[in-house]
């Protein structure tokens, strides 16, 4: 079989408008919904008060989610969202906004270096079509908007890839390169642990399996290299282990790294195949061309570039497929590499026809997209629908625009107009995450209990920097919203009377149906006034319950 040399473009193969194009793209993206989403439950929400605890005390050390420690993960993101904070929203720290910052700039750098090894490898237009779909993609849009890690790990995986795609198909690399490397792997060591090491280590064992060649491994200086990765992760390491006994690392990493690893953790489960069944909608609208670009994959698989980008998808999605505990995200590092295969089939310079079986499989991959596109673009109007029983006019629009540019792009795949496909493939993911993001999400305010909660609860106080006792609700965006050291979390109903009659200002109590009775016993055991004031009902997304909820003032004392 022969296969069809890939043209390696120059390195300044990108000019300053295309980088400026791909920055004004990402924005109108990522933008839509940033700032106006309220803090999300639970794990955006416990990492900004974490990292709000950071900014607030100077300790960048430790981790605590109020007084409560918190050893998932290493303090990377931590350190990004607290220096985020503190020159962004200074002095309150308290605008949820400043806190995402990191996961926007994530996912931006993530597209320009999926951009830059697109147009070094396989040309300007592939570099751009492949940072294009990326950007586009749900599960990146998602994670763009949210005070999480993966979008920054996004970042330092490809950081790390480039030099190792580099280290692979080059004869020889320069210094730079490999240093950039081991630093790749030191911030992505102290953003989420080994999973960086997850898929670089699969991407080389990958490689030298298919190759049974190591020689090229030299290219990353790896006498002096693991130094650099070392002298970036080493010291917060050694301190956090001297500073909690060495508890850090039993929660860390055999609780909860292994413990993941093992067993679907928080109903966080499902079977091999979870995320390729997933692919259709969390790549939307790039899954499509992907599929188109199996024909080329498997014509160019020894191709250096498209062996390495194989060898970098293929065994870091089977590990994920068999990890117990599933999460969208979870293969959002494997995307950058898929987005580059459909862009550079797209560019190829040998494009056979297909067969008659090609044509029928790619048509009905065509109709499923379709039908994955209506989905996608009535999402907006679907879930204002069930949450506010309203019908937004302005969600309709989008979404009816959203699916009529997806109808355009495969209209123009039909007429093998690829490039005019995938801006229509763009336009509609543009059209589809403003109306999600930017108008349902923010608009569905029943679900949103903590912003309600919050400020009646401010209402209802009778002085300034009163507090807040609650029980059972104890989500963290509530802990955000209505201050960190003035939210008391109560075991029972009992136990917030306690802590409502230890309060020497004034306070307000947040109580649960079921705990109302303990509550009110206990507060008249204690001579302790209390009258409620409103009820708050609502569902607690996180978990699906039903949600009644009376808050009781006291008098000022």
């Amino acid at each position: 079989m022969t296969t069809v040399p890939i043209e390696v473009s120059k390195f300044n193969s990108l000019s300053a408008r295309n980088w400026l194009l791909l920055i004004l793209g990402c924005l109108t993206l990522f933008l839509p919904g940033f700032a106006s989403i309220p803090p999300t439950d639970r794990d955006e929400s416990r990492y900004v008060v974490t990292s709000e605890r950071m900014a607030d005390t100077g300790d960048f050390v430790d981790l605590r989610l109020q007084d409560r420690p918190r050893y998932l993960q290493p303090a990377g993101i931590y350190w990004l969202q607290a220096t985020a904070a503190i020159v962004l929203d200074s002095p309150a720290h308290d605008s949820i906004w400043a806190y995402r910052v990191p996961s926007l700039l994530g996912a931006l750098l993530a597209v320009l270096m999926t951009a830059w090894i697109g147009a070094y490898f396989f040309g300007r237009n592939a570099g751009l079509v492949a940072a294009g779909l990326l950007a586009a993609c749900f599960s990146l849009n998602f994670e763009a908007r949210i005070a999480k890690i993966d979008a920054a790990l996004l970042a330092s995986v490809l950081a790390a890839q480039i030099a190792l795609m580099r280290a692979y198909v080059e004869p020889s690399v320069k210094r730079w390169v490999s240093a950039q490397f081991w630093a790749a792997l030191g911030v992505g060591l102290m953003l989420k642990g080994p999973l960086i090491l997850i898929v670089t280590g699969s991407t080389i064992a990958a490689l030298v399996i298919w190759d049974r060649k190591i020689a090229w491994l030299r290219n990353l200086r790896p006498v002096w290299g693991p130094l650099i990765t070392l002298a970036i992760a080493v010291p917060w390491f050694v301190a956090i282990g001297v500073i909690t006994d060495g508890a850090f690392y039993e929660r860390a990493l055999m609780r909860n790294f292994l413990g993941k690893v093992g067993a679907g953790e928080q109903g966080h489960s499902g079977p091999p195949g979870y995320h390729l069944a997933l692919f259709l909608f969390v790549f939307w609208p790039g899954s499509l061309l992907v599929l188109k670009s199996l024909g080329f994959v498997w014509r160019e698989r020894l191709t250096p570039a498209v062996r390495f980008l194989i060898c970098w998808i293929v065994p870091t999605w089977i590990v994920f497929e068999f990890v117990a505990t599933k999460l969208p995200h979870y293969v959002l590092p494997t995307y950058p590499a898929l987005a580059l295969l459909a862009g550079a089939a797209l560019f190829a310079a040998s494009r056979p026809s297909p067969s008659p079986l090609g044509r029928f499989a790619f048509a009905a991959a065509c109709i499923l997209w379709l039908v994955a596109s209506a989905l996608m673009a009535s999402g907006a109007s679907v879930l204002l629908w069930i949450t506010e029983h309203q019908l937004n006019g302005l969600a309709i629009a989008l979404g009816a625009a959203s699916f009529a540019a997806a109808c355009f792009a495969v209209w123009s795949l039909s007429q093998h107009r690829e490039r005019r496909a995938v801006g229509a493939m763009i336009v509609a993911a543009i059209f589809a995450w403003s109306g999600v993001f930017g108008v349902a999400f923010p608009g569905a305010h029943s679900v949103w209990m903590s912003p309600r909660i919050a400020a009646t609860a401010r209402a209802a106080l009778a002085c300034e920097n009163g507090v807040l006792v609650t029980s059972p609700y104890s989500e963290p965006s509530l802990i955000f919203l209505f201050g960190r050291e003035r939210t008391q979390l109560a075991e029972s109903g009992a136990d917030a009377a306690d802590m409502l009659a230890r309060v020497t200002t004034c306070g307000v109590a947040l109580i649960g149906a079921v705990e109302q009775p303990d509550f009110i016993a206990r507060a008249r055991a204690l001579n302790l006034s209390v009258q409620p004031v409103n009820t708050i009902e609502g569902r607690n997304y996180s978990n699906g319950d039903e949600l009644s909820l009376t808050l009781y003032s006291t008098p000022v004392r």
